[in-house]
């Protein structure tokens, strides 16, 4: 279900009144937001959306008096119920968290004690607000957790983070949060690194809570399709200033700004909205495996061909091993995207790994080329390695933070001995401006980079060697979706340029339907569906299939085309 997203009657519960937000730097005082205007009314949610570095959570955090040390609000007013907060006292605020306005943060991971209990967690918050004594708060933390919708409650408020999934996780932050009925919760990305599926379950239980409690929301997101389906109104943030607002089917169907329409353009999301099937919602057909579309019955070039493929882990006090993949067959066509999707756990960076010889099958058969890739030895295994390339999720830490981007992507280079230094310095120079990137990013570091410009820089040493099939593991994930974009756009170009293969890791089927020719569908280890990209999507067959579909943010709007 939606948030709640029905306004209430007469003054804002929140209205801020041209805020601005400065950080104190060696260089001087940076504005990182100016001159925001935005009113919240009691029972209404209201998305604020924006690439990274827009001001959308700097926005937020100086709403509830969180900014850095070295940041303040500059100028402006900051009202809850009449209240002004800008300037007030950090006993006034510290009353205002938790009890009058909620905060559930982007990662919880790193937002929650890794130390303490999740049940001691909830109950500082609880005893803090006076919301509980030493004697009942044992209670109220099951009644918490179990409204933020945590199975066994009891048993989980005594285990600790590193025992929960990132879905259940997610939801002890959300406990936290709401824990003392706050007028106004601030979700800042409260979603964005979970599977669609588990992202669905958890704004819903969210939706479900805040009406209950009559909670104002803002949710902070750089997913406009999600923010259209759960907001009323929709702010746009751009380089620390509001561009545009207004309602969000408005601003999705007639956007006014030239970034409003970038944004709008870029979000897969929206993109698969707009081309959305009726098959989505059609009866469960008998759950089969088809493999039709992707080996097509007319002879065609495979690169890669994958047959019976598994993989088993021996687990502790359990007499069976763990199927992380099971009995998987698939083919890669040449120069085509074939896209591995599926929840976490489903088993496809297990199924990459194994095709990049990181670790070895159990059973089955991986053919490269024709050629068995378990048979591969010596000058035979040299040369398959340069001609598959990855790509990983996460492009600061697949990055040496202590080589300059030069060396980083001469190093496959210099490893394989291609060329002389001066032809691998002609060469990096090229591979560079394949991937849109200044001859001068050449003497940087990682660190001194965006996170786009970094994933430029993994594909580019991707392509050093010049692969024939580059396997992308989530390459685009941690991206905002206008850089998700860009990047797309760049994996598209250079496949059409060099004739590349990709094999494409994903859990975003919005992403995949933008870049695949070819979709197999992964659950619990097992293949359950293969088709091309245009059957997945317009007629699933599977009913997880259907389910994963149907998680998409935006997937209820009705959008023009």
């Amino acid at each position: 279900m939606p948030l709640q997203t029905t306004p209430g009657t007469g003054a804002p519960l929140l209205q801020v009144r041209d805020m601005a937000v400065e950080f104190r730097t060696i260089d001087g005082a940076v504005h990182a937001v100016e001159g925001v205007d935005l009113d919240l009314a009691a029972g209404e949610t209201v998305a604020i959306v924006g690439e990274s570095g827009s001001g959308k959570s700097t926005t937020a955090m100086a709403i509830i008096g969180l900014l850095a040390g070295n940041g303040r609000v500059s100028r402006g007013s900051i009202r809850l119920d009449g209240e002004e907060l800008v300037g007030a006292s950090e006993s006034v605020m510290r009353t205002v968290r938790g009890g009058k306005i909620g905060l559930v943060p982007q990662d919880p991971m790193s937002n929650l004690n890794p130390t303490s209990r999740i049940g001691t967690q909830v109950a500082e918050t609880l005893l803090a607000h006076g919301l509980a004594t030493r004697k009942d708060v044992d209670q109220r933390v099951v009644e918490t957790l179990a409204a933020a919708g945590l199975p066994d409650a009891e048993d989980r408020a005594k285990q600790y983070p590193h025992e929960f999934s990132g879905g259940m996780r997610q939801r002890a932050l959300i406990a936290i949060g709401l824990a003392c009925n706050p007028r106004l919760l601030i979700a800042d990305e409260p979603t964005s690194a979970l599977d669609v599926t588990v992202q669905k379950t958890i704004l819903d239980q969210l939706g479900r809570m805040t009406t209950e409690l009559g909670t104002s929301v803002l949710l902070i997101t750089h997913d406009l399709g999600l923010a259209a389906e759960r907001a009323a109104r929709v702010v746009v943030m751009h380089r620390g200033r509001i561009v545009e607002q207004g309602p969000a089917r408005q601003i999705l169907e007639d956007p006014q700004h030239a970034y409003t329409k970038s944004l709008v353009k870029a979000a897969p999301s929206v993109a698969v909205a707009r081309l959305r099937p009726e098959a989505f919602a059609a009866p469960a057909a008998p759950a089969a495996v088809t493999t039709d579309a992707a080996a097509p019955a007319t002879p065609v070039d495979n690169i890669l061909e994958v047959e019976s493929l598994t993989k088993l882990y021996p687990v502790r006090g359990r007499k069976e091993d763990f199927a992380a993949v099971n009995d998987v067959s698939f083919a890669i066509p040449r120069g085509e995207t074939v896209a591995i999707v599926g929840e976490s756990g489903s088993g496809k960076t297990t199924t990459a790994r194994m095709m990049l010889k990181i670790i070895e099958p159990t059973s089955g058969e991986i053919r490269f080329d024709g050629v068995d890739v378990a048979s591969l030895k010596g000058k035979d295994l040299r040369e398959f390695r340069q001609k598959v390339q990855p790509i990983f999720q996460d492009p600061y830490s697949s990055l040496n933070p202590m080589f300059t981007i030069e060396r980083i992507v001469s190093e496959p280079l210099e490893f394989y001995r291609r060329g002389s230094s001066k032809d691998r310095a002609k060469r990096v120079r090229q591979l560079l401006d394949d991937v849109a990137l200044p001859e001068s990013a050449l003497r940087r570091y990682p660190s001194e980079l965006s996170g786009g410009q970094r994933q430029r820089v993994a594909i580019a040493r991707a392509l050093a060697l010049s692969p024939e099939l580059i396997v992308c593991d989530e390459p685009v994930s941690a991206l905002d979706v206008l850089v998700q974009d860009q990047i797309l756009t760049l994996l598209r170009g250079l496949q059409s340029e060099y004739g590349l293969s990709y094999l494409f890791i994903s859990h975003d089927l919005a992403v995949v339907r933008l870049i695949s020719d070819y979709v197999c569908v992964m659950k619990d280890g097992q293949l359950v569906e293969a088709a091309s990209s245009e059957e997945i999507f317009t007629n699933p067959r599977d009913p997880y299939t259907r389910n994963l579909l149907a998680s998409i943010p935006g997937n209820e709007l009705d959008i023009a085309v």
